[in-house]
């Protein structure tokens, strides 16, 4: 089963606030393309699972910051 299949709903859902990355950029005088919010957030949930993986293989209810 690949990631994009083990996330189910949650693949879709947006975790990132969009205007503080497109924020955080520009303070670098750049600009924002408009999937790059997407793909870091598909990063993020990314990293998220895993983490959670890595805490439930440890016999862990709690991901922390170790996890990643």
């Amino acid at each position: 089963m690949s990631e994009e299949e083990s996330n189910g709903k949650k693949q879709g859902e947006m975790l990132l606030v969009q205007s503080k990355v497109r924020e955080y950029i520009r303070e670098s005088d750049m600009m924002c393309s408009s999937d790059l919010v997407e793909q870091l957030n598909a990063q993020v949930l990314v990293m998220l699972d895993r983490a959670v993986q890595r805490a439930r293989d440890n016999n862990r209810k709690t991901a922390r910051a170790c996890d990643i």
